[in-house]
């Protein structure tokens, strides 16, 4: 345990030190809804019925920012080969990396989720609703995302091929977690779309580990 906390420690610093931590991801997040009403008019009804699916799509798409340089790094200038032969095992390196990307980036996305929804027309009291699925969608893209990082270990043009693997794969968490606001907004229960969106991020969190370190120790052979 103590070793696991010392690699979410070193990877936090890392994401705050080399990159502003979510700082990027943020403005990226920002300037996508600020850009949706000029696209689409200022009309309230209209932002207001695309809104939830905007604002996941963002939160998607601002998450990838950052992940190409989640292994890449540690690769380049042989850290990974140390963690791979230190006494912590891969799996929970790979842990520690994704989650110290949901800390880093994901979760502040998630608390800044409600302001662009309100800023396109969402009612304030979906604020909890959407903070709630903004962090269960934000575990899903930081551990999914965290397997396309490794997959694109060592690989030219390793952004584009992170985005063509991992794309796919948050397709899920977007449309549960619009699902379940649309349907909190409408007065209708969001517990369907709020379990399928958990039970993807649980299922992310127990697996993707697994395949990560897979994929680390094919790149390092």
């Amino acid at each position: 345990m103590k070793g696991l906390n010392a690699l979410i420690r070193r990877e936090l610093s890392l994401a705050y030190g080399g990159g502003g931590g979510p700082l990027l991801a943020l403005a990226f997040y920002a300037s996508l809804v600020a850009l949706l009403p000029l696209a689409a008019g200022r009309n309230p009804q209209m932002l207001g019925a695309v809104g939830p699916g905007v604002a996941w799509l963002g939160l998607a798409l601002a998450s990838l920012l950052s992940l190409e340089r989640l292994f890449e790094r540690d690769y380049e200038d042989g850290a990974l080969d140390l963690l791979a032969m230190g006494p912590v095992p891969l799996e929970a390196v790979a842990l520690a990396k994704a989650g110290a990307q949901f800390l880093a980036v994901n979760a502040p996305l998630a608390v800044a989720a409600p302001v662009a929804s309100i800023a396109l027309a969402a009612p304030a009291s979906l604020i909890p609703m959407t903070i709630l699925t903004g962090l269960l969608g934000g575990l899903a893209f930081a551990f999914v995302g965290g397997l396309g990082a490794a997959l694109a270990l060592g690989a030219k043009r390793g952004g584009l091929l992170v985005a063509v693997v991992v794309l796919p794969l948050f397709a899920p968490p977007v449309i549960f977690g619009a699902a379940a606001l649309d349907a909190a907004r409408n007065g209708s229960s969001p517990v369907t779309g709020l379990l399928l969106l958990a039970a993807y991020a649980a299922a992310a969190v127990g697996l993707t580990p697994i395949a990560m370190a897979a994929a680390c120790r094919n790149a390092l052979d």
